[in-house]
C-alpha cells in the first residue's frame, strides 16, 4: 500500500490521545475550525472561527470518535445540543490542565515524517587540555 492510498491517521491519533488524557485523570479539550464545512456547533459559541470544546466523559453524552467525525451531545447555556465535527476540522486535542496533546495540520492531510537526517560528520579532533592544580 503506498502512502497516497492510506487513510488519515487523525482519527486514530485522536482516539489514542483522548484515552491517554482521560486515563491520566485530565480533561480532554478539542480545538475545532468552526468555519469548516459541515461543522455543527451552537451558534455564537465560536470565537474567531474556532471553538474549544470540553470532551471529557463527564461533560458530554453519546460521545463518538469515528474515522469521519467526532459527535456528541453537550450542554451550552444549560441547553443540550448536538455537536458534529468532521475529522478534517479537528485542529488539536490537548489536556486542559497542562496543554499536553497534539496539533493537526489545518489542510486535513496526514502529516508526513521528516526524511532521515544524514549521519553527522565527525568533528575534527582537537587537542584536549586539562588544568591541573
Amino acid at each position: 500500500m503506498s502512502s497516497t492510498s492510506m487513510t488519515s491517521n487523525r482519527p486514530y491519533l485522536l482516539r489514542a490521545l483522548y484515552e491517554w488524557i482521560s486515563d491520566n485523570g485530565l480533561t480532554p479539550y478539542l480545538l475545532v475550525d468552526a468555519a469548516a464545512e459541515n461543522v455543527r456547533v451552537p451558534p455564537g459559541a465560536a470565537k474567531d472561527g474556532r471553538i474549544v470544546l470540553n470532551i471529557a466523559a463527564r461533560a458530554v453524552t453519546q460521545f463518538e470518535i469515528s474515522n469521519e467525525r467526532v459527535a456528541f451531545l453537550a450542554r451550552f447555556g444549560g441547553v443540550s445540543q448536538s455537536v458534529h465535527v468532521p475529522m478534517g476540522a479537528v485542529l488539536a486535542i490537548y489536556a486542559q490542565e497542562n496543554g499536553q496533546g497534539m496539533m493537526f495540520s489545518a489542510d486535513g492531510a496526514p502529516t508526513e515524517p521528516p526524511p532521515p537526517a544524514p549521519p553527522p560528520e565527525e568533528a575534527p579532533k582537537r587537542p584536549h587540555l586539562r588544568v591541573i592544580k
